[in-house]
């Protein structure tokens, strides 16, 4: 559960990742207050949330199963691990 969430929070973080490569790149100065206004940041944030949306329209989409069919859990077969598959 922790390894969707955490790709849920870099994805939110790269607009703000991209603008601060754009500040380091410019020589705008990262840490200073005035290369990052509320305007910038209401922008990032809104870039992020739409990216986020987007993610989880795709991964709603095109993850988990195909239609039709069925999951076979690991078992052991013959004193062997089987892993698990879908069929």
């Amino acid at each position: 559960m922790i390894r969707p969430v955490l790709t849920e929070i870099g994805i939110f973080l790269i607009p703000f990742a991209v603008y601060a490569a754009f500040l380091v790149a410019t020589r705008s100065g990262l840490l200073v207050w005035s290369s990052w206004p509320l305007h910038i940041i209401a922008k990032l944030t809104i870039a992020a949330l739409v990216l986020v949306v987007i993610s989880f329209v795709l991964l709603a989409q095109y993850s988990g199963a195909p239609p039709d069919s069925t999951y076979v859990p690991a078992h052991l077969e013959n004193g062997r691990l089987v892993p698990g598959a879908e069929k």
